[in-house]
């Protein structure tokens, strides 16, 4: 997946920060003082005659090249209080696949991806697998739907253009941190888990699937309802071995109470 650089993904797009602005308008000022620094930042770039990057290339060098400069403009714990303030969304935005279902009361996006963090911190041991590292792509992993929501395979959006969306979010939530050496590693921590390109990111894509048959489960107990359908979009995709002794388990509870 290849995104634009951060003057795009940042300046061009507005229907962030109308999005940001409709719910609270306290951060204009924030905002404003975000755009006039990607425009510096955009003009840095067009000036430079090295060949075009992808976004996680320009992102990363944004972020380097700034990290000093950033942490002297604002105090970091003001950047970090704005960036926790935004991702309070993610503890109001409900998965949309239970509401869409007509469940009351359903998960939040951020209980989905504590339980993740759980997930991936009790886990075992798996050879060549960084299991901190796992624990914080797990909570990472759905962050931009702070401010995109969560976009469901129902909504009709393509692929590309949901990766385009999230893209931009969250290079938007890692400059509003700040730029440093944090927002780097949840950057970096995000791109690897949606091109799936290493071991980690392969248990944790596991760990997201599982967590929802698990939900998907709770909900039938506890509420009557039969979502069989979550459990088929995931029948034969899991992609390693604790996934699938996890998906295993919980096909087996299940299975005992028909």
């Amino acid at each position: 997946m290849k995104m634009d650089a951060w003057s795009r993904a940042l300046c061009s797009k507005s229907w962030i920060v109308s999005s940001l602005l409709c719910t609270n308008r306290s951060r204009i000022e924030q905002l404003r003082w975000i755009t006039n620094r990607t425009v510096r930042m955009a003009s840095l770039n067009s000036s430079s005659d090295s060949a075009p990057s992808s976004a996680a290339d320009d992102s990363a060098a944004a972020i380097d090249a700034e990290s000093s400069s950033s942490a002297a403009a604002s105090p970091s714990a003001s950047r970090a209080v704005d960036f926790l303030s935004l991702c309070q969304r993610l503890k109001t935005t409900k998965r949309a696949g239970w509401v869409k279902k007509g469940i009351r009361e359903p998960e939040s996006v951020a209980d989905h991806m504590y339980r993740m963090g759980v997930m991936a911190f009790v886990a075992v041991n798996i050879p060549g697998v960084d299991r901190e590292r796992c624990i914080k792509m797990a909570l990472v992993h759905d962050i931009a739907e702070a401010i995109v929501g969560d976009i469901t395979p129902s909504d009709g959006v393509p692929k590309d253009e949901k990766s385009r969306r999230e893209g931009e979010a969250i290079n938007y939530m890692c400059n509003l941190l700040g730029c440093g050496s944090r927002a780097k590693e949840i950057l970096d921590l995000w791109m690897e888990y949606e091109e799936n390109s290493s071991p980690e990111a392969k248990v944790v894509k596991d760990f997201d699937k599982v967590e929802m048959i698990l939900q998907a489960l709770e909900y039938e107990q506890e509420k009557g309802v039969v979502l069989e359908e979550f459990f088929q979009s995931t029948a034969g995709k899991f992609q390693t071995d604790i996934g699938k002794s996890l998906a295993s388990e919980i096909a087996s509870r299940r299975k005992k109470l028909e």
